[in-house]
C-alpha cells in the first residue's frame, strides 16, 4: 500500500472530487489461541467463515508474556495444514532465550510457514515492565536481525499513530519503527485507532523519516466497550468522546451494540479507503460476523 505525496491531501482531493467509487482492497485478519475445547470450536468457525473473503494472510497472537506459545504453534500449523490461508505466527522477546525462539522459527519455516509477526511483546501478567530473558533479545530489533540471518521470513511488525505508551517521544517512536525497518521488516501494522486523520498524518510523518514499508491500519470493532476500555488503556490509544456517546448505555444489549459497531468500523474504513487505503488488517477478537459485515461494506466479497 502506497500513497504518493500527503494522505491528508488524498483524502481531501477524493472529497473535492467526490469519488464515490470503492478502491479493491487486500485484507488480512487476526486471531487468538483458544483456552478452552469450546472456544476452540468457536474459533474455527470464525476461520471458516472469514476464509472465502481471501485475506492476504492471517495471524496469531501470543499471550501476554508467551502465555499461549504451545496453543499458537498449533493454531498455526492446523491452519497450515487444513486450509488455504497464509498463517502469519506471532514470536516475541518475552520469557524465551534465543535459542528457544531460533527453534520455534526454524519450525515454522520447515512446515511452510514463513511469514512472522516480530514483536517484543507484553510482560506476564502481573508485571509492569518488560525483562530480558538473560539468554534472550532485548527487543524487537534485535529479534527482526537474528531471523533475517535465519531465512528470507516476511516480517511483519508493529507501529503505534497514537505513541507506544512507552516511546520517549512521538519521534523517538518513529525512529524506533525506522529501526525496525533497517532490521529487516517488510510491514508494519497499527495499533488500532477511531480518527483516521491520525492515522494519515502518522503514514506522511513516518514516509517523511524515510519509512517506505506498508503500513496497514489495524482496525478493532468494538465487540465491547469495557473491553474497549481495557485495550486503550494498555495501548495508549484514545477513545473520543463520541465514541463513549455512541456505546453508552448498550452493555447489555449486544443486538444494537453490534449494528452501532459495524456501523462505526464501516464508516472508518470507507474514509481510509477516500483516501487511498487499499490495505485492512482487522483484529478479530475471534468473531466472524461483525468482521464479515464490515468486510461486506468495503466491497469485499467471498471468493467464488
Amino acid at each position: 500500500m502506497t500513497l504518493p505525496g500527503s494522505a491528508l491531501e488524498n483524502a481531501q482531493t477524493a472529497d473535492l472530487l467526490n469519488i464515490g467509487r470503492r478502491n479493491p482492497v487486500s485484507i488480512s485478519f487476526e486471531f487468538f489461541p483458544p483456552t478452552s475445547e469450546k472456544m476452540s470450536e468457536k474459533l474455527w468457525e470464525t476461520v471458516e467463515r472469514l476464509a472465502p473473503l481471501d485475506p492476504g494472510f492471517v495471524s496469531v497472537t501470543y499471550g501476554a508474556g508467551g502465555s499461549t506459545r504451545e496453543r499458537t504453534h498449533g493454531l498455526v500449523s492446523r491452519i497450515r495444514q487444513e486450509t488455504e490461508l497464509e498463517p502469519a505466527a506471532h514470536l516475541t522477546c518475552v520469557g524465551a532465550s534465543k535459542a528457544e525462539v531460533e527453534d520455534v522459527a526454524e519450525k515454522y519455516w520447515e512446515s511452510g510457514v514463513h511469514h512472522i509477526v516480530a514483536l517484543r511483546g507484553d510482560p506476564p501478567e502481573g508485571d509492569q515492565d518488560f525483562k530480558v530473558h538473560p539468554d534472550g533479545f532485548n527487543g524487537s530489533v534485535e529479534l527482526i536481525e537474528h531471523l533475517r540471518k535465519m531465512h528470507d521470513f516476511e516480517i511483519s511488525v508493529g507501529c503505534y499513530p497514537e505513541i507506544h505508551p512507552e516511546a520517549e517521544s512521538s519521534l523517538a517512536d518513529l525512529e524506533y519503527l525506522k529501526r525496525k525497518v533497517d532490521a529487516g521488516a517488510t510491514r508494519a501494522i497499527t495499533q488500532f485507532f477511531f480518527d483516521p486523520d491520525t492515522y494519515l498524518r502518522f503514514v506522511d510523518r513516518a514516509q517523511a523519516r524515510g519509512i517506505d514499508i506498508p503500513i496497514i491500519p489495524g482496525i478493532l470493532p468494538v465487540t465491547s466497550y469495557s473491553k474497549l476500555k481495557q485495550f486503550a488503556g494498555q495501548c495508549g490509544t484514545q477513545i473520543p468522546a463520541w465514541l463513549t456517546h455512541l456505546f453508552e448505555g448498550l452493555d447489555e444489549d449486544p443486538s444494537t451494540r453490534n449494528l452501532v459497531a459495524a456501523m462505526v468500523a464501516s464508516e472508518q474504513c470507507r474514509q481510509l479507503q477516500k483516501a487511498g487505503v487499499t490495505d485492512f488488517h482487522f483484529y478479530t477478537l475471534n468473531r466472524a460476523d461483525l468482521v464479515y459485515a464490515i468486510c461486506h461494506t468495503m466491497g469485499v466479497r467471498p471468493n467464488p
